[in-house]
């Protein structure tokens, strides 16, 4: 019998798995075929899919290896330029390097869309090899300001004149293409993430996570802390540097000032509300914190009532609401919105039915308190024997 049930639960999870990607498939295709209608929600929905990306590849390093890197604004902002660079029609070139001219090397070098975001993501990952060797053997906050320090020297060192041939200087690139149609984007996001999935529940998977949980008996069962370390941290940057390509994509302009050290605290925000060390945390919490920043942008705008005009509401007390919000959240779920747990539906019915029993038992509170006496004692007596 606990067989059977066994069987039709997870033939029930995977009815429901299979309507909610239909589901996703469905509003994809409307999306799509009205995006010039909905194009607001559409631009809040994929800016959530390339910062989901970005948050989780930052929870490989952080949540799962234990690392507190704070580089990612300037790993994307490497994926994003080899994107822009590569992908800008030869044509129209001339007309983004319309103050400097543009460098022979890179006049006529040009890539379709798919093989720009791999380049991007390959070379933000060896610029992420470069600065492990001598950042990695740091811990704790030294690394994450040794980091951070890094994405800014990235930051700048892309908008110095010495690179105005090649980068645009401070004028930063502009024309970049935009994806052919929706379906590509959320497949690109879907399948980096499914890849970090599978990276988390292999063997270097559980390798990180010995690490997160002590170092010290990590390298006495004969871990190389330095080479997992290193792994870790190049896998993330690839991915974050794939997630910098996209956003140049979807943005269609960058300059040197969209990376700034905001854009990590955005993300570093999405992780720590979802959860570190879960996937489907750092999703859903790239999803409430984006769209949640642009729903309450009526907050921005002059309310009166009655004749009267309400001087809270002006620019700029969005934000005080959404941190308020922020606060609260994180007040009750000190841990994040999902811990250290992933999405289950067992968890989601398991749920449900508590709430069914414990408002069926209420009238019969006397009976169970009996009922687990009786049982504690049982419990008590066959430890004894």
């Amino acid at each position: 019998m606990k067989t059977k049930n066994k069987n039709s639960d997870k033939n029930k999870y995977r009815i429901c798995s299979a309507a909610v990607f239909i589901l996703c498939i469905l509003l994809l295709i409307f999306l799509e075929a009205n995006k010039y209608k909905y194009s607001y929600i559409t631009g809040i929905l994929v800016r959530s899919a390339i910062y989901a990306l970005v948050a989780v590849s930052m929870n490989l390093v952080t949540g799962f290896t234990g690392l507190f890197s704070l580089g990612q604004a300037g790993f994307m902002a490497i994926g994003a330029y080899t994107v822009g660079i590569l992908t800008i029609p030869v044509a129209q070139r001339p007309a983004v390097y319309y103050m400097n001219g543009i460098s022979p090397v890179i006049e006529k070098m040009y890539m379709p869309f798919w093989a720009a975001i791999i380049a991007g993501g390959i070379f933000a990952a060896f610029c992420a090899a470069l600065i492990g060797i001598p950042v990695l053997r740091l811990k704790s906050d030294y690394l994450a300001i040794a980091t951070l320090g890094f994405s800014e020297i990235i930051r700048a060192f892309i908008a110095s004149p010495q690179l105005n041939k090649i980068t645009n200087g401070s004028y930063g690139l502009k024309n970049i293409p935009s994806f052919p149609n929706l379906y590509t984007i959320f497949g690109i996001c879907a399948v980096c993430i499914a890849l970090i999935v599978l990276l988390i529940n292999s063997s270097y998977g559980r390798v990180f996570k010995a690490i997160r949980e002590d170092e010290t008996a990590a390298q006495a069962m004969g871990i190389n802390l330095f080479k997992y370390k290193e792994l870790s941290f190049v896998i993330s940057s690839f991915f974050t540097g794939i997630g910098g390509g996209l956003l140049a994509m979807f943005m269609g302009s960058i300059d040197s000032k969209t990376f700034q050290i905001a854009l990590t605290y955005d993300i570093l925000l999405i992780v720590v509300l979802g959860g570190i060390g879960s996937v489907t945390g750092s999703i859903l919490g790239a999803f409430l914190i984006t769209s949640g920043r642009e729903w309450l942008r009526f907050f921005d705008e002059p309310l009166t009532l009655a004749g009267i005009n309400i001087p809270l509401f002006r620019a700029g007390f969005r934000m005080v609401i959404f941190s308020i919000l922020l606060m609260a959240v994180v007040l009750f779920y000190r841990k994040g919105i999902m811990g250290t747990n992933e999405f289950s539906w067992e968890a989601v019915f398991n749920l449900f039915k508590k709430r069914n029993s414990a408002g069926a038992g209420s009238g019969r509170s006397d009976i169970q308190d009996n009922h687990s006496d009786d049982g504690v004692k049982r419990i008590l007596n066959d430890r004894e024997a």
